[in-house]
């Protein structure tokens, strides 16, 4: 599953990259409690041809990556916010290291939501896979607004998905 790991992690990077994506991820996370890498980890499973999360799947995954999120990804979060909050003089070196710190601990949740991943199917469609990837998200969010990841989802989609791909 290690290229599967790689996939997903090209994707997240390449999603939360477009415009207003990383801000409405923070909002999902800080103000409705929704975990962004499961965000992700939902739309990922759509567009790279994985199909599609009923609500069982969803909470299976989140229950597989919880104890990490919680005492690994959140602690270290916190600690960079923390950093951040008190910007003393000479700490942005210290914060930067932080943050790295706490990406890494990202990467790894989403290697263990990979290997969870079922295998992609080949050939399907652009649309189909788009589908799928609104789908799932629906899915986690329920009614909580997500036009941002909606927004960017189809903006790949007419791309054909191409910096997804890897």
């Amino acid at each position: 599953m290690a290229d599967a790991a790689a996939e997903f992690w090209r994707f997240s990077l390449a999603i939360y990259a477009r415009p207003g994506v990383a801000p409405a991820c923070l909002v999902l996370q800080d103000e409705h409690g929704r975990d962004v890498n499961l965000l992700l980890y939902c739309c990922w499973i759509g567009v790279s041809g994985r199909g599609r999360l009923d609500q069982a799947g969803v909470a299976a995954a989140d229950a597989a990556v919880a104890g990490w999120r919680c005492d690994v990804v959140e602690k270290f979060r916190a600690a960079r916010r923390a950093i951040k909050t008190a910007a003393l003089a000479e700490s942005e070196g210290f914060y930067a290291k932080a943050k790295a710190v706490e990406l890494e601990s990202e990467r790894l949740l989403q290697r263990q939501l990979a290997a969870r991943a079922p295998s992609a199917q080949a050939g399907l469609a652009s649309a189909q896979r788009l589908g799928d990837a609104l789908a799932n998200l629906r899915v986690y969010v329920g009614a909580v607004p997500a036009r941002e990841l909606e927004s960017a989802l189809n903006a790949m989609a007419a791309e054909n998905f191409a910096l997804a791909a890897g």
